[in-house]
């Protein structure tokens, strides 16, 4: 397959795709100028300098209690909206929807428990709280059809708006685009980095700002964790940052990006992009792709690198060329969290596969339904 018919073109342009771009990534691997090799950074990674990443307090600290303070009057004054990554297609999960998967009991899906958390924060502040969805070609309709089955989790209409995440086609490794077994072209989600434009291009920003919005929590919908966090937006508010990084302590077997110097600031940089031989845990956090951004911030494009990704489909190897949200900060001065990762009061508990949503339960039931409780990191 060398193009794309004109049914294809028309199917993919609803989701705003970019035929130029397509050709020009398909040179450029046909040409090596994307590759696993060209991913790499082209300087030294170093420690971030004392004190680049800061730790949330003590629950039971006068720290604490400001921060959630700071924090809860944000909320209450309606200047916090929520943003779910509800793009991804789930591949570990069989490729199904995550975001209507059931977590609890008969009707709580991964999507529902994002609105019960807006409902519960919306009650005790009085504010109003807007839910986004950035959706997929592959999560559109599903997602919309589960809101509306459950009579949208018992939000109104006006409190939730849908957007989608752009659509780009695989290829091979030699730069043709990619035939599936039917015959057709591959679509796919080109990474989270579609977020900033897709929200600015949608007008959910502008309607956000409009409305007296200041502060946007984005969080991958699988990560039951990344609830709304007086303390977390307090700390955000209180650092003048327009970017805050939420950042997990590293235990045995973690992957991922994690914060280096680099270039003369200190920024997120992935795991696909560190040079061979690279030894990662000279620092010992990484992070969890949930973010918190003064929502002005994101009144502009941003230049984000693509970068060449492997992916097994039908069994053979596909070629996938994808941006990346945590590097907006290379752009954006950004505030890095430490947050916690035990207990109930937790902030990072992805669920990948059905077998983590299985062996989680019991957790994700007491953070959900529990009582409080103290812990630390």
């Amino acid at each position: 397959m060398n193009e794309l018919t004109e049914q294809q073109h028309l199917e993919l342009q609803r989701y705003g795709f970019d035929a130029e771009l397509q050709r020009r990534w398909q040179k450029d691997i046909a040409d090596g100028r994307l590759s696993k090799a060209t991913n790499a950074v082209g300087g030294d990674l170093l420690v971030p300098p004392p004190g680049s990443v800061k730790k949330q307090p003590g629950i039971s600290t006068k720290a604490h209690r400001e921060l959630e303070e700071l924090g809860r009057e944000a909320i209450a004054n309606g200047q916090l909206g929520v943003v779910v990554l509800n793009g991804g297609m789930a591949t570990r999960f069989g490729g199904v929807v995550k975001g209507i998967v059931r977590v609890l009991g008969k009707s709580r899906t991964f999507l529902g428990l994002a609105v019960e958390d807006v409902l519960m924060h919306r009650k005790q502040s009085g504010g109003h709280v807007p839910l986004f969805c950035m959706n997929s070609f592959a999560t559109e309709q599903a997602s919309k059809s589960h809101f509306a089955d459950h009579a949208q989790f018992g939000l109104t209409k006006h409190c939730i708006e849908h957007f989608n995440q752009f659509v780009g086609v695989r290829m091979t490794k030699s730069g043709e685009l990619f035939e599936t077994e039917d015959g057709l072209a591959s679509p796919y989600g080109p990474g989270h980095g579609d977020f900033p434009s897709a929200f600015r291009r949608s007008g959910c920003l502008k309607r956000f700002l409009d409305g007296g919005g200041r502060y946007l929590l984005v969080r991958n919908v699988d990560n039951l964790g990344a609830r709304i966090d007086a303390g977390v937006l307090g700390h955000h508010i209180l650092s003048g940052n327009e970017m805050t990084v939420e950042l997990a302590p590293k235990w045995p077997d973690d992957v991922g990006g994690s914060p280096f110097h680099y270039l003369g600031r200190t920024q997120l940089i992935e795991q696909l992009r560190y040079p061979k031989g690279f030894d990662p845990n000279v620092v010992d956090v990484f992070n969890t792709n949930t973010f918190t951004f003064t929502a002005t911030a994101l009144d502009r494009e941003f230049d984000l690198g693509w970068y060449y990704v492997e992916k097994k489909v039908d069994d053979r190897d596909a070629v996938q060329v994808e941006h990346l949200i945590g590097e907006m900060t290379a752009h954006l001065s950004t505030n890095f969290l430490q947050i916690r990762r035990n207990g109930r009061h937790t902030r990072f508990l992805p669920l990948k596969t059905p077998d983590d949503l299985e062996s989680a339960l019991e957790e994700i039931a007491d953070i959900y339904d529990g009582t409080d409780e103290e812990d630390d990191i």
